[in-house]
């Protein structure tokens, strides 16, 4: 399974946010950062991986067992967590994971057996029974992943889906992700601010401008203080961790 990006431009109206941007393949096992300032147009990029929003020009192709993705297939093997969640459903946690579960072209046989998994996985067992409308935007967050992981999707597209949550909850998302990735040859795309834990979590990062790709390679070779200065306009030291690369802005 790969993703390619080939000369994608994405406007709305007449304003570019996607410039001719290429880059791929992403291949399956890969968990993929998607990094910049604000309105670099890393949410428009990743609502256009998932198919929500349409190119002006350019193309995403998917490629499964060989085979290229249609435009028809394409939300059975995507699965997407927005960065901006629904509050107002009149719905339980549990039902509306379950809702997901019914929907999958995946390999789910008891969608109500899945549900439990998944939210047991996530540590919201407890949420089960509680209305969406009344949660948190960390709690709505984690119901949103239990949504997208309950579909068995091939390709993993997550917006900022760690930017309600504290740290230990973040971290474990993450690892999740990662884990999920792992056991099920999957490809993750992720678009996250916090440059350290993109560091620690990711296998290649894609660095972006004003609509426009300025890198796209491993945390270590990307995370550089000349790198850092020219995408966010800081000075910062960059040391290492056992191999992973720290971020500590001057």
């Amino acid at each position: 399974m790969a993703l390619q990006v080939d000369n994608l431009t994405v406007q709305y109206g007449r304003n570019i946010i996607i410039d001719s941007m290429s880059f791929g393949p992403l291949k399956e096992g890969s968990v993929v950062g998607l990094l910049g300032p604000n309105a670099a147009g890393k949410s428009t990029l990743v609502k256009t991986l998932a198919g929500i929003k349409k190119p002006a020009s350019g193309s995403c192709t998917i490629t499964l067992r060989g085979a290229r993705v249609s435009d028809t297939e394409r939300p059975d093997v995507i699965g997407y967590v927005p960065q901006d969640l629904l509050a107002g459903a009149s719905l339980t946690a549990f039902e509306s994971i379950v809702i997901a579960a019914r929907r999958s072209g995946g390999t789910t046989h008891n969608p109500v057996e899945a549900t439990a998994r998944v939210m047991s996985r996530l540590g919201i067992t407890a949420l089960a029974d509680r209305m969406i409308a009344n949660m948190s935007g960390g709690q709505r967050q984690l119901v949103a992943i239990a949504q997208m992981l309950v579909r068995e999707p091939s390709v993993l597209i997550l917006d900022e889906p760690t930017s309600a949550l504290d740290l230990r909850h973040q971290v474990e998302v993450l690892q999740l992700v990662r884990e999920e990735v792992e056991d099920s040859d999957k490809l993750a795309i992720i678009a996250i601010h916090d440059l350290n834990l993109a560091a620690r979590f990711c296998d290649e990062v894609l660095v972006m401008k004003h609509g426009k790709k300025v890198v796209h390679d491993t945390p270590r070779n990307v995370f550089t203080p000349e790198v850092l200065e020219r995408v966010y306009g800081i000075r910062a030291k960059v040391i290492e961790d056992e191999g992973v690369p720290v971020v500590c802005p001057v």
